[in-house]
């Protein structure tokens, strides 16, 4: 069996076939590799996921190629490597789509970009999978969709019909186009929310990144609705180990579904949704003072507005998730941050007052 990870150069796609290669499970990955952050750290990911196949001689191979290429996806899911050679572990069992054009902010400057990646690559996604009898077809949400919602915390079962940004509403569109695909053609789908993903070799535009280089370079940081802003952050590890359980957890079809009283949450076809988060959600002025611990340097701030598309909290229940698979996001922020600025040293060779 081998398993289909677009997105393999990102944040959560890398750590994810790391995890699988260690297990001995051979991974294709699908990338791109755009520019939307530093392309040399997309790099030294897949760098490293070719040095963990070499060492636990487990096959990987790379189609650097768009979602939107239907051409390209389909020679991913033909059982072909990247050099159109017979892939050694077959054709993709499992599809896990964790490509997409990241961020909130982005969306307002280049909703194009979104449309494409996000809608047009996701239907791509779909079709290969309904083609191919995908066993599988997990993909990423985020917890963006809960948009305006004001109920704490954001369940599952909670209407998402009013997204603040773009990128929201894209995401918001996958769970429907999934659950369409779940119903047409008995397509085991899970979709996942996630909570503010945060740790090593994470993504240079999300604020643990931005505010850790600034603090060593002793540049002031920005911070959006002066501070008052909390967030369920959710370490990269808790994230992988949640993934790999759902992995074989596949949808059923469910006969006792109550049409009168539908949720939002599962449905009479094999498909559900999940939150991924934390469970804790933390004041973004204490995560601050986490990063200032853990490299012994006070921030320099500037208070701003807020900004158009962005929430003032996000906080995840959980319990589907453990009802799901047992296991429940636990790790610390005092614990996260830490490993992510040792990671950030070590990988950046920082010394203190800028990157050398």
């Amino acid at each position: 069996m081998s398993i289909l990870i677009t997105g393999a150069g990102g944040f959560i796609g890398f750590h994810l076939a790391k995890k699988l290669l260690n297990q001995g499970i051979p991974v294709i990955g699908y990338d791109n590799l755009n520019n939307y952050y530093d392309v040399n750290l997309k790099i030294s990911r897949i760098n490293e996921l070719n040095k963990i196949s070499s060492e636990f001689k487990t096959p990987f191979t790379l189609f650097k190629c768009d979602l939107i290429s239907n051409n390209d996806l389909e020679k991913a899911f033909s059982g072909k490597d990247s050099s159109n050679k017979d892939f050694e572990g077959g054709p993709p069992e499992i599809v896990i789509n964790l490509a997409a054009q990241a961020g909130v902010r982005y969306s307002i400057e280049n909703p194009s970009a979104y449309i494409q990646s996000n809608l047009v690559g996701f239907g791509n996604i779909l079709e290969n999978c309904r083609k191919n009898k995908t066993s599988h077809l997990i993909y990423a949400s985020s917890s963006s969709v809960y948009g305006g919602n004001k109920n704490m915390p954001f369940s599952e079962k909670d209407n998402v019909d009013h997204p603040v940004s773009l990128y929201a509403a894209t995401k918001k569109s996958n769970e429907l186009m999934a659950h369409t695909y779940s119903h047409l053609y008995n397509l085991p789908t899970t979709g996942l929310r996630f909570f503010t993903v945060y740790g090593p070799w994470g993504r240079p535009d999300m604020a643990l990144f931005l505010f850790t280089k600034s603090i060593i370079c002793n540049e002031p940081i920005n911070v959006f609705n002066y501070g008052k802003m909390i967030r369920d952050f959710t370490y990269i590890d808790d994230i992988i180990e949640s993934i790999y359980k759902i992995i074989n957890r596949r949808p059923e079809n469910n006969d006792s579904f109550d049409f009168l009283k539908p949720n939002p949450s599962i449905s009479w076809s094999p498909y559900k949704i999940f939150n991924i988060g934390n469970s804790r959600p933390t004041p973004l002025m204490d995560y601050i003072r986490e990063i200032e611990d853990s490299l012994g340097i006070k921030a320099k701030i500037n208070f701003k507005e807020m900004q158009p598309g962005d929430v003032k909290a996000t906080s995840a229940d959980t319990k589907l998730l453990d009802e799901w698979i047992g296991f429940k996001p636990s790790t610390s922020i005092k614990e996260g941050v830490k490993k992510f600025v040792e990671w950030y040293l070590e990988h950046y060779n920082v010394q203190f007052g800028g990157i050398s």
